[in-house]
């Protein structure tokens, strides 16, 4: 096993919102750092660029987790990369946080693309992407899938999206107790709402919407992506060794 402060995360979805503030938390850590990005280059190579700043290594490569057949070339990259950059085999600790909303005003009205294009992202890409990185994961590392608060409680037009993620909470389960030989935890994060460009950022650009959110928000204020950083980086810390399983919600405390 390698020091604390010579780890390496790999970050889905890294370039912006609660990736980037993930991959900037585990960095201030004392972690290195895999970014992957679907279209947005530049902005990945900003956070590489804000990864060094503090003192890790760090470094972009482009993956469509939405595509599994792009997931064996993907993995040669990463390989590569690892052992180029980060003179390494393996890396630490896996953070499936890419993904993406879809907006519709209620279940009936999800189209078989929506879904499907929702499953693909959010399910299968996640099941197999943990799947065939399993090999250059470390014994002793993490798995951090992120999930929703909408699992817990229900809003119109979230149906679709907050079933893949109810099936994550239950695959978490599962990897945790099929991988706990190799002694790799795996836990679940479950952001509440939060301000950033998810989905369109209705959110973020909406005053009425922010002003409901808050009156059911026990904590009144709208979530950043700072809330939620952290708590990956801690589940990925040896702070965390005896927590595994487990879904931690992080909404300030939603529909109590």
């Amino acid at each position: 096993m390698k020091s604390d402060a010579k780890k390496i995360a790999l970050v889905t979805g890294g370039s912006r919102g609660l990736g980037k503030d993930m991959a900037l938390s585990l960095a201030r850590k004392g972690n290195d750092v895999i970014v992957t990005y679907h279209s947005q280059k530049e902005e990945a190579l900003a956070v590489v660029a804000e990864i060094e700043l503090v003192g890790q290594r760090a470094a972009a490569l482009p993956l469509n987790t939405g595509t599994v057949k792009s997931f064996d070339a993907f993995l040669t990259t990463l390989q590569e990369t690892l052992n180029n950059k980060f003179q390494a085999e393996h890396f630490d600790f896996l953070i499936n946080n890419a993904g993406h909303g879809i907006t519709v005003p209620s279940f009936a009205m999800t189209t078989e693309e929506q879904f499907d294009e929702l499953m693909n992202v959010h399910l299968k890409g996640v099941f197999f992407l943990t799947q065939k990185a399993l090999p250059y994961l470390n014994d002793g590392g993490a798995i951090v899938n992120i999930s929703t608060g909408l699992t817990r409680f229900s809003y119109p037009g979230s149906g679709a999206y907050a079933s893949m993620k109810s099936a994550i909470e239950t695959l978490t389960k599962y990897m945790a107790k099929e991988l706990g030989s190799r002694f790799i935890r795996a836990n679940v994060v479950a952001p509440g709402a939060i301000a950033t460009d998810f989905n369109g950022g209705r959110l973020r650009e909406t005053p009425q919407v922010q002003e409901y959110i808050k009156s059911i928000t026990a904590l009144p204020r709208i979530g950043q992506a700072d809330d939620i950083g952290g708590v990956v980086a801690f589940l990925c810390s040896e702070d965390a060794k005896w927590v595994n399983a487990q879904r931690i919600e992080v909404s300030g405390g939603m529909y109590l």
